[in-house]
């Protein structure tokens, strides 16, 4: 069997897709960093991959709100092409900066395949600054999401300035009825944070960390994953014994996916 695919973006403020691009090397992936101008010249055709990345990082420095302009250029330039994608049962995973992208977008929630609304939003930090810390995270086992099965609790870094999951209270209700929720913010043993600080480090509404669309298909978080590739990049590491098996399991599931 081929090499899955995998399409990571990169340019204009995006970072971490080189941990992006290792992590997925980890699990066999043929992962590449390609330039958002790149795709939308045509230079590189988004049919060729299954899995697109969208990255964390400040794209175009975070101007207008974290992910709007990034989610307005990629829809008005190659909207078709990423509704193709995803007509073709591809996967997309957007970290961070990629999950302001994606709801920004309307990709997320989905809650009906082929129309893409916004719904919700991620939003300034309730405590009011950049938050750059590690966080527990309890993964809803009822979800859909590709990315997270087989997978209960895991610890991920978060560093965002605007996080907080916000939406309706109608909105949550449906996300958490269809379980679309993938993963909260959580205490050390697993029980949901309930909106406690730091534990739910941005104040988001029901603790809320990442969701995926209804397919489980489009999926974006918060926490960065790709930043727990080795035990070493936990600030435990000297004194602990650390598992990032799950971190990985994450990246695993996206190309079993494809067998």
């Amino acid at each position: 069997m081929k090499k899955v695919k995998v399409l990571v973006l990169s340019g204009f403020g995006l970072n971490c897709d080189y941990e992006t691009i290792y992590s997925f090397s980890l699990v066999k992936a043929d992962a590449q960093k390609v330039h958002i101008n790149s795709l939308i010249n045509g230079e590189v055709n988004l049919n060729d991959f299954q899995v697109l990345v969208f990255g964390g990082g400040f794209s175009w420095g975070d101007y207008h709100g974290a992910g709007n302009l990034q989610a307005i250029i990629m829809k008005t330039k190659i909207g078709d092409e990423i509704n193709k994608f995803i007509e073709n049962k591809k996967l997309i995973l957007g970290i961070c900066n990629g999950f302001q992208t994606l709801v920004n977008m309307g990709l997320l929630p989905g809650f009906e395949n082929g129309k893409y609304k916004r719904e919700v939003a991620l939003i300034n930090n309730d405590c009011g600054n950049f938050r750059d810390e590690w966080v527990y995270l309890k993964i809803n086992k009822k979800s859909k999401c590709v990315f997270t099965q087989g997978i209960d609790f895991m610890e991920l870094p978060i560093r965002h300035g605007e996080g907080k999951f916000y939406c309706e209270n109608s909105v949550v209700e449906k996300l958490k009825k269809s379980n679309q929720v993938v993963m909260q913010y959580s205490l050390k043993n697993g029980t949901p944070a309930k909106n406690s600080f730091p534990e739910n480090p941005n104040g988001s509404l029901y603790d809320i960390a990442g969701i995926c669309d209804n397919t489980g298909r489009i999926f974006g978080l918060m926490p960065h994953p790709e930043a727990f590739n080795h035990f070493t990049n936990h600030p435990d590491w000297t004194r602990d014994t650390i598992d990032n098996s799950m971190s990985i399991k994450l990246f695993h599931n996206a190309i079993n996916y494809f067998k």
